[in-house]
Order: C-alpha cells, then structure tokens, then sequence
C-alpha cells in the first residue's frame, strides 16, 4: 500500500513537471511535441499567412520564436478601409496604419484591396497612389479598388504590370488615359458598377495581353462595348439597367463561353457576335426580345452563317412561343445540351411557324440533354417540352427541375402528359428533380 502511495505522489509530480515544463517552453517561445502546425515547412506556413486578414498574419510573430520571421516572408495581404464613425472595427486595417506596414515588411504583396469613401477621401486616394510604388507593392498579384477616384485610378493602370487578377468596382474611369496600359500578366478581370467610355474601355482590354476570364456587371451609361482579343476565354456579362446597351465580340478567336447573367432587360441588350470561332457554351437569352446578332446580322440561316462550334444553349420562356426557340435552334446544327428556364410572363412577339420539312439538325443528330428549370408541368411549358420528347431523335436525357409538391405519383401523371411511350429517342432517360432549393431526385425512368 505504501509503495502505491509513493508510486502515486511520484507519477503526480512527473505529470505536474511536465505541465509546468510545457507552459515555461510555450512562454519561451519553443515549439513542443504538440504543436503539430508549426511543423509545417516554412513555405506551407507563410501559404497560410498570406491567406489572413492583415490584422490577423501581422499578429502572429508572438504565437512563438519559430513563427517570428514568417510574417516579413510571407506574401503581404493588404486590406486597406475607411469607415464611419461608431462601426465596429474590421478585419482591414486602417489607412493610417498602411505607411508603417509596408515600410516594415520588404514585400512581395500577394494581394492589396482598398475601399475609401466619405469626408476626406481625396487625400487618401492619394497616398494609395504613393503605395502601389512602394517596394512591398512592386510585384502585385492581385488587386481590388472601390469607390476610386479617376486619377488613382489612372494611377493604378499605369503601374499594375504584374497583377494577375483585378477587381473595380464603383468607379468613374478618367476619360483618357495616356500613356498605353501594359498588363501582360492580367488573366482575370472584373469590372462591376463602373463609369467608362467605349475608347477607354476598347483600350482598357487592348493593354490585356494574357486576358482570359472577363466579368462586367451594371456598367453605367455603357453605350457600346467592344471586344478584341487573342487570348479571352470566358465572358459573363450582367445588365440589370434600363439603359440601352451593345456588346460586341468583334475578334476573340479563344472565345468558348459566352454567359448573361440577370439581364432582366433583355430589350435593352444587344449581343454581336461577329467572330468567335470556337464559342461553345452561349446563352441565357430571353427568346422573343433578346437581341442575339451573329455574324454582322446576317438573319437567315444557311451552312455558311451557321454556328457549328456551339454545344451548349440556355434561354428563358414563357413556353407559348416554340417557333421562336426553334428558329433559333437552326443556329446551332451541332448544339448537344439545351437549357430552358420557363417564366410566367406571357411571349408577345409573333415568330414564323416552324416548317417540319425543313427538319433543324441539332434535334436530328446531335441535341443529347435538355433541362427544363422551373417547370409547372402546364399549359404550355407542357406543350412546349412535350415537343422535344416526340422530336429530338439521340437524347440521351430529358431533366425537368420543379419545384415542392411533385411525388412519384405526379411525376408518372407527367410522364403520361408528356408522352414518353412514344418518344423519338428510345435511349433517352427522364428525371424530375425538385427545384431550386431542395436538388433532389423523385423519379426517374
């Protein structure tokens, strides 16, 4: 009994040493057996640094002695805001702040955003000119500027040749900007609630040389928008405004996605496609007031004005109008997937009927999938669908996405509706998934 006793005390007074030992190591800034993250590799750590808010990678040279260097290594990742008076304090530093950070950390900067707005802002915007010439921001990676001033604006397109990705977002861009813009690197650009002109922006996009992915959104009084370039990829485009606009795909030989995006005023949209001669994936277009010009508005269909390369199509319907999607369905002979989102909104525009001796080639030998969004299974979204079921001759699969209430039940009434028993193709498969919140399956056949 007594040698448990001492074996007890004993054991106690280890375990009691070792927890005073680990917190004396901890306040001396030595790494124990336990700090599994600060085993990592310094390139591993200084990864993560650089993905912290400013407040948050500065603060942690005091975690211990093996993370003290990391910050001054690590990438900068600057977020640089004002903010009014009795709003709580964020994880971006404030722009008194900035001077001594950059002075004390000798770069590179993986990543600078600013926001400056209110009383004073001019002298704000700048000293952030002074700071994109700093050496900690020399080798910029990425770059998000709101609510700028023209002439930092002008600024920052004058002295970003490094960055790879940007984002302005509501700014006034100056009317002219002299000399040349140079972004050799610039592969992704997004440009959201902007004020720019037709020759600034035709420059803007001119300075891209390795321009792949561009998103513009509500641009203001936007007029006419050109695009050239060698190297774009993917264009998303959102025109929520009243405003007329035009966009104009003059030469983007690398093109392969077109998208519009809440463009709830699809008469004030006009999309020209004179030449893309790879666009794969194009829509979603709003069937009997969108404006969709391809090829110099060429109106006919023929071989030669076709477009061969598109696979993918997305439009909006009323369902009462298939005329319309049909005769803009003979535009793609090669299209394999066919979106259709259904809206209540009645199609006004009278469309010529369609001509079944002049079959539209995609539904004969190429048009694979058609999903049906937001699909009532009714009047004449039903009609509507019921076509491609008793037409399209290869599909593979039909999806109809609805929404709560359907059940296996309602689903095989649909099936009935829809005539699936005498479907054009054999192999092709039905599905209803509920829509849009809850994506699961019902049924299947």
């Amino acid at each position: 009994m007594e040698k448990e006793e001492t074996a007890g005390t004993a054991a106690a007074a280890e375990s009691h040493g070792s927890v005073a030992k680990r917190a004396r190591s901890v306040d001396c800034g030595v790494t124990t057996a336990d700090d599994f993250i600060s085993r990592l590799p310094d390139a591993i750590l200084g990864t993560i640094i650089s993905l912290l808010p400013t407040k948050d990678g500065g603060r942690t040279p005091v975690l211990s002695h093996r993370w003290r260097h990391l910050w001054h290594s690590t990438p900068l990742n600057l977020e640089v805001s004002t903010r009014p008076r009795g709003v709580p304090t964020s994880s971006r530093v404030p722009p008194s702040a900035v001077s001594e950070i950059i002075s004390k950390h000798p770069g590179p900067a993986r990543r600078f955003y600013f926001l400056c707005r209110g009383a004073g802002a001019g002298g704000l915007h700048a000293q952030a000119a002074s700071w994109l010439h700093s050496p900690a921001l020399a080798h910029l990676e990425e770059l998000h500027i709101s609510n700028a001033n023209p002439p930092l604006l002008e600024s920052v397109l004058r002295s970003a040749s490094t960055i790879l990705a940007a984002k302005i977002d509501h700014c006034k861009f100056p009317f002219e900007i002299v000399p040349p813009m140079n972004f050799r690197n610039l592969n992704k650009l997004t440009l959201f609630n902007i004020s720019i002109s037709e020759e600034v922006f035709h420059r803007l996009l001119s300075g891209c040389h390795a321009l792949e992915s561009l998103y513009m959104a509500d641009f203001r009084a936007p007029g006419r928008l050109r695009v050239i370039s060698p190297t774009i990829r993917s264009i998303i485009f959102r025109h929520s405004s009243s405003k007329k606009v035009e966009l104009v795909i003059e030469d983007a030989p690398c093109l392969l996605r077109l998208l519009l995006t809440d463009c709830n005023r699809d008469d004030c949209v006009t999309i020209r496609v004179i030449k893309a001669p790879n666009l794969e994936i194009l829509g979603s277009f709003l069937v009997v007031v969108s404006k969709l010009l391809l090829f110099k508005g060429i109106s006919s269909v023929s071989s030669t004005n076709s477009m061969h390369t598109v696979k993918v199509f997305a439009l909006r319907s009323s369902g009462d109008k298939l005329d319309a999607v049909l005769n803009i369905l003979k535009w793609f002979p090669c299209l394999e997937k066919l979106y259709v989102t259904f809206h209540l909104r009645r199609d006004k525009r009278n469309e010529p009927l369609y001509d079944p001796l002049h079959p539209i080639e995609c539904l004969e030998t190429r048009l694979k999938k058609v999903v049906f969004k937001s699909f009532l299974g009714i009047g004449n979204q039903l009609e509507f669908a019921r076509f491609f079921v008793l037409n399209a001759k290869v599909l593979d699969r039909i999806e109809f996405e609805v929404y709560n209430g359907y059940s296996r039940g309602k689903a095989a009434y649909l099936r009935m509706l829809l005539q699936v028993k005498n479907r054009a193709s054999r192999d092709a498969r039905f599905e209803f998934r509920i829509s849009p919140t809850e994506y699961g399956l019902i049924d299947m056949c």
